[in-house]
């Protein structure tokens, strides 16, 4: 058989178990399957494939339509402008997210020598899309699990801005070094009680750690602000990403550590998701 016809009941399959973007989810897999891109695959659609390859392609469909995301079956991630190693020990990286590395690059635009702090920096893809766009800037990350600052460092290695990051094992009610320009975090903002009626992709694979904000979603928020305004410098910025109905919650948060709100920013959907401060 060859990759067309391959493809072609690849995405049967996940269309009947309604998978959105069946075609595409069978296009990528394909590339996975072969270890080619994409565009290869199109373009040499009439290659008849081996037996091997045709067992792990329908391998990789059934993960598929289990609901397994199809950044964790490939290992990778478009975020902002570049290709993110991931997997099931990390969040999967948002176009939302994007938010908070557009408002990084925008207040560092015309600073030297900056130190950026990234609570719960998971895959990097936050930090080091700044590092990667400011090459003036330094940046730290912290995060609870061993096993995303050793996916971070593997993508600061793939984006060569690894001699500009520090990497740290930590609880954020623990960490006590240095002093920075710029804090960033998306935390864990998700209800518990919410947690089961999110997508089967999320609630069935992606790290509970990641999303569960206690049980009124902002118990993370409170330690990272709270972290936040002691180790930010005065006149410092600090961009944290929220849930779309703890606006006003949070923003009070914020004010009572000290920090005057300069913008609330919306994400693609219109929801309120980004809060952007200085440290008064």
């Amino acid at each position: 058989m060859n990759i067309n016809s391959v493809i072609n009941q690849g995405s049967k399959i996940l269309k009947s178990k309604f998978i959105p973007h069946a075609q595409l989810d069978a296009e990528i897999l394909m590339a996975k399957t072969i270890n080619k891109d994409r565009s290869y695959i199109l373009i040499n659609s009439n290659i008849n494939l081996n037996k091997k390859n045709i067992n792990n392609f329908y391998n990789l469909i059934n993960e598929r339509c289990l609901g397994n995301p199809i950044a964790y079956l490939t290992n990778k991630k478009f975020f902002w402008n570049s290709e993110f190693y991931v997997s099931k020990n990390t969040l999967i990286p948002r176009p939302d997210t994007e938010l908070i590395v557009e408002n990084a690059l925008s207040l560092t635009k015309q600073k030297n020598k900056i130190n950026i702090l990234d609570i719960g920096v998971g895959s990097g893809c936050i930090l080091l899309s700044i590092l990667k766009e400011r090459e003036n800037v330094f940046g730290t990350g912290i995060d609870i699990s061993k096993k995303c600052l050793d996916i971070t460092e593997l993508n600061a290695i793939k984006l060569k801005v690894v001699s500009r990051v520090k990497l740290y094992k930590s609880d954020v009610d623990k960490f006590n070094l240095g002093k920075y320009d710029l804090i960033v975090s998306n935390p864990p903002y998700i209800k518990k009680c919410k947690l089961k009626y999110l997508e089967k992709d999320v609630v069935n694979f992606e790290p509970t750690l990641a999303l569960d904000g206690g049980l009124d979603g902002l118990s993370e928020i409170r330690k990272v602000i709270k972290k936040a305004s002691e180790l930010i410098k005065k006149n410092g910025k600090f961009i944290l990403e929220i849930g779309f109905d703890q606006k006003n919650r949070v923003i009070n948060l914020l004010k009572k550590k000290g920090f005057y709100i300069n913008s609330m920013q919306k994400d693609l959907a219109k929801n309120d998701r980004c809060i952007v401060s200085t440290k008064i």
